[in-house]
Order: structure tokens, then sequence, then C-alpha cells
């Protein structure tokens, strides 16, 4: 099923958001040559100037000045900022969202889902102010304590992505003020006016509490603007989500002046069904899974590994519900599948699938684009591609709604098949059979940083650490104790005793 863009030409697609970012206290962009496309359409929504190299230099100097005050402020003080900035969020969800859903095709659940993220993340991080614990051990040496405590870190580096282009900041953003950082912001080229709108918000949300607005700054641009970032020896955490070449050229410049990285990079997730799954259950989660957000999600579901028994069965549930996905403008609350985010992704995703067919590979279903908006809008119909053999393409990301589905017969196959990817984000299992979940939780297991039974691969709760292993660069966001990296550690011995008694009982004189 389709659903034709009607009334949101262009034109009212850009008056829209220029009421939106006005409604959100942001200032319309100055014009300049970073043109903003909305994927609804192809047409250009904005422009905008870039950051130049000083003002990058000067975004940074405001956060590193800003810093030095900010760090001494007691943690439940700063949590004021982000309760703040949570309440401006619930006040403003429906219009944040729908710039979103302008900015980066997302349909409108998706996107009002991705603001209520942020909301629950700024309850988190308002939590954790008073939880920033440290502990004690015992010294071995009388009349002495010994602990750890922590330490705001210093400025840290946001790089974001267009697919969670305001989700992804918050993770980060909430955490590290709470934490004692200051932050400094440049999100992807493709979405900066969702952008424009949240350091809006941050900053009046900080003004309303009587705190520095210049504990946040955002700087916008190509590369070489989060290069500047990079190469900064005063940004002393580079939290960068993107790709894997992202990664690999972002890595080994933080490493190169010692500051600390932390990398979400890319999935190629999948999902074992065994005999005793609930083929029901297990059609739903991978249908979400693996359609949801065009499948354009760091945590989309790309490879189905199912066993003979049930692959037929459970191919056939699968493709009749692709069958009935509508597919079109993301503003109608009736579709489900928006756009893909530009013609380089279209092309990608074509291109995956020729090789995929190559390989041996039968496409079920899908992959026909559907001209729904107009020559430089993408919007195609989720693809199944059944193979024989997990093929070099298939243990590559390829950031379009591509379902691979593979067949097995040993349950150790089906574990080795899971494994045998570069990336490790997430993972699941659909199963009935107790000992098998386990065996997936296990240490020779899922070698994902998130592993899940009888659910889907996206859709983490902001509760639990998110983040993956292998080139997915083994960084943590969000919560349980992911909150380390945004601090330093310092060890302390007190000596309250009148004595000064040396370790291992060394003694001199």
């Amino acid at each position: 099923m389709t659903s034709a863009v009607t009334e949101p030409d262009t034109a009212r697609l850009r008056e829209r958001a220029e009421r939106l970012l006005g409604g959100l206290g942001a200032a319309l962009p100055e014009p300049g040559p970073l043109v903003v496309r909305t994927p609804i359409t192809g047409g250009q929504l904005a422009s905008l100037r870039p950051s130049s190299e000083a003002a990058v230099e000067l975004a940074v100097d405001k956060a590193h000045n800003a810093f030095q005050q900010w760090r001494t402020v007691p943690a439940p003080r700063r949590a004021a900022v982000v309760r703040r900035l949570g309440q401006l969020l619930t006040t403003h969800l429906d219009e944040l969202a729908e710039l979103v859903t302008l900015e980066a095709g997302k349909i409108g659940a998706e996107a009002r889902g991705e603001v209520q993220e942020m909301i629950d993340i700024c309850e988190f991080a308002v939590g954790l102010a008073r939880q920033l614990y440290g502990r004690t051990m015992p010294s071995e040496r009388p009349g002495h304590r010994l602990m750890e405590t922590w330490h705001p870190l210093g400025v840290v580096g946001v790089l974001s992505a267009f697919n969670f282009p305001v989700a992804v900041w918050s993770w980060n953003t909430a955490i590290a003020l709470v934490c004692g950082d200051t932050v400094v912001w440049k999100p992807s080229e493709t979405t900066p006016l969702t952008a424009l709108a949240c350091h809006a918000l941050l900053r009046r949300a900080a003004a309303d509490v009587g705190a520095d607005p210049e504990i946040h700054q955002l700087v916008q641009g190509a590369a070489m603007v989060g290069e500047r970032l990079v190469d900064d020896e005063r940004v002393a955490l580079v939290s960068a989500t993107g790709s894997v070449r992202m990664g690999r050229a972002v890595a080994p410049r933080v490493a190169a002046r010692f500051g600390r990285c932390l990398l979400e990079l890319g999935g190629n997730n999948a999902a074992v069904v065994t005999p005793s799954a609930d083929l029901e259950l297990a059609t739903r989660g991978v249908v979400f899974a693996a359609a949801g957000t065009a499948g354009q999600r760091c945590t989309t579901l790309r490879r189905l590994i199912a066993h003979a028994d049930v692959v037929g069965p459970l191919l056939s549930r699968i493709e009749q519900a692709y069958r009935q996905l509508r597919v079109g403008d993301p503003l109608d609350d009736a579709v489900l599948v928006g756009p893909l985010i530009d013609g380089r992704a279209y092309a990608a995703m074509q291109d995956a699938i020729a090789r995929a067919v190559a390989d041996g590979g039968e496409l079920v279903c899908g992959a026909e684009r559907v001209m729904v908006a107009g020559e430089d809008s993408y919007y195609v119909r989720p693809a199944i591609v059944r193979m024989p053999a997990q093929t070099a393409v298939v243990r590559e990301e390829t950031f379009a709604p591509i379902l691979y589905v593979l067949t097995y017969h040993d349950f150790e196959a089906a574990i080795a098949l899971h494994n045998g990817v570069p990336q490790g984000l997430s993972s699941a299992i659909f199963t009935g059979d107790q000992r098998e979940a386990e065996r997936f939780l296990a240490a020779d297991g899922s070698d994902c940083g998130i592993a899940n039974v009888n659910i889907g691969t996206s859709g983490a709760e902001i509760g639990g650490a998110f983040g993956g292993e292998k080139h997915t660069g083994g960084g943590r966001e969000s919560g349980s104790d992911a909150w380390k990296a945004y601090m330093r550690r310092a060890t302390n011995t007190v000596n309250y005793s009148a004595e000064l008694p040396l370790a291992q009982g060394i003694r001199f004189g």
C-alpha cells in the first residue's frame, strides 16, 4: 500500500518548519551554502552557514571556560537544568516531533517516541545526580581510609547522526551536564534544524534556573567541523555516533592526543527463531524491527536466522505483513514506513540487493521505489531476500530496509551465523525453550552489547546501557553506569593516624 503526498509541497513544508522553529524559541538560520532538504519531497527546507574554524574555536573556548565554574556546582543543583529541559520537552513534544519528521522523514509515532526518549533520559539523569557513587575499600595500613571519587571530566564533544537527530544528543547531554561537564554539539549536516531547536530549549532551561547558558554550544557543518572537535585537546571526550568508517577516522585522532572516545557505530543485527518460538510473536517483532524507520536505525533487524522447520511458515507470515505495510508521507498518521533519507541511501539499497541476488539470493518481495512525492524523494517498499549463505553483502550493514533470511538446522550453527559478522550491537532470540534462551545470553552466546529474548532488536529502554562490541565501537550511552564515561575517577588515601606506615611493610631509616 502507498500513501500519496497530496498537500505538503516543499513550500508548505518550509513554512511549517519556520513556524515550528519560532515556536520552539529558535531563530531562523542565516541563509548559506549548507542546504537542508526534507526527505518527504526532496525539496529545500532551509539553508544555513556552516560554522567556520574560528566559530568552532570560540565554541570550545566558551564551553571550556564555562566548565571551570560548572564543575563546582553540586550535582543535584546541576540537575535543575536537565529537569527544566525535560519539562520544556514535555510541553513542546508534538512541535519538536513534527520538526523531526520534516527533517529526518520519520513517521509521527516514531518521531514522538524519539522526543519521549529525551524526556525519559532527563528524568533518569535528574535521579542520577544523587547517585554518582564512589566506593570505599579496606586499606592494609592502620588508621587509613582508601576510597575512590568521581569528578567532572571536561568538555564533551557530541557528534550525532541523522537517524536519531535529537534522542542521541539528549542521551549524552543530559548525563554529561549532570556529571558536571559542558557540551559542544555537532549534529549531522542533514538535520541541523532540530539541533537549533534543541539548543534553544536547553539554553532557555539554563536561563530559567539561573545556570550559565554557555554550558552548551552548537556548531554546524560537514566533516571539517567535526574534525576540529576531534582534534581539540580541550575536548576531553568525543562521543561519536555514525558509521564504522567515521569511527575509524575519529578514534585514532582522539587517541593520538590521549583523549577519550565513546563510539556508537554500525549494527548488523540478527534474530534467531527456533522451532519452539511463538511465530505470531516473532512475526510482530521481526516486522517492526526490520521495517521501522525505513530500516534506518542502528538497531534495525537486518538478518533473520530461522530454523529449517519454521522458516517457511514464518517467512510466509512476514511477507504477508510486509505487503500490508503502508509506505508514504510520514505526516500521514496511517503510514507506517516513511522515506529513505536521500538518493544515496536508495542507491546503496539497490546495489546491496543486486549483490545478494548475484550471490544466489532470492528477492521475496519489496525493494521497488514508490514515487509518491517526486524525483528527489525516495520511498521504497521494505525488502526480504532469502539467502543460501551469509555472503559478504550480508555481513555488511546497508542502512536501508533489507531483511536477509538465513536457515539453520543446529543451534550451534545458528549462534555461529549470528556472531559471524564484524558488528556487535543488538541481537534477539525467539524461543519457548529456556535452555536456548539462557544459552543465547551466556558468554558463548550472542556477542552483542544488547541481547534480547522474545523481543526484537530495536526499541532499547534508556534504563539500560546502550551500545555494542566489535566494529560497533564498544561505547555505552544512556542508562546503567554509562555515566562513568563522562567522569574521571580518583583513588584517594586518607591517613587519620599519627603514623606514616608504608605499603608492603617497607621501612626507611
